[in-house]
């Protein structure tokens, strides 16, 4: 499900994609040269930062998942993207990104495989912030 929700904004190969931080889909969940020029390399922010998207992801995702209206959809889709920019989770924001364009008013199509791929993405980033911060 998600690898087709993938195709459709071109993220089945990060290689092919354009450099650039709004395109980039990086091999890393997080772009931590982007991160450390957001926090001005200031580590404790930056740990700050990420455990708390680390935190509220699975709220959001669950908001996504859950949502009754295209509103509700729209706000939790938008709430992730944004939070995942903030980052540099690329990939992560790309998905949320094409998750905020789907109408829910004109019909559900593609909603469960952007659900599948926004969650998908939001947890190898939370495992990558595990990885740097065990104790997250």
């Amino acid at each position: 499900m998600a690898r087709n929700f993938a195709h459709h904004i071109g993220a089945q190969d990060p290689a092919t994609q354009p450099a650039g931080p709004e395109d980039r889909l990086a091999a890393e969940a997080i772009d931590r040269v982007y991160l450390a020029r957001f926090t001005l390399g200031n580590a404790a922010l930056e740990r700050e930062v990420l455990e708390l998207f680390a935190a509220q992801a699975p709220v959001y995702v669950a908001r996504l998942r859950e949502a009754a209206t295209s509103k509700e959809w729209k706000e939790a889709a938008h709430t992730i993207k944004g939070s995942a920019s903030a980052i540099g989770a690329w990939r992560l924001a790309r998905f949320a990104e094409m998750a905020e364009r789907i109408d829910l008013d004109a019909g559900a199509e593609g909603r469960a495989e952007a659900v599948a791929a926004v969650s998908t993405a939001s947890e190898e980033v939370s495992r990558h912030i595990g990885r740097l911060y065990p104790a997250v």
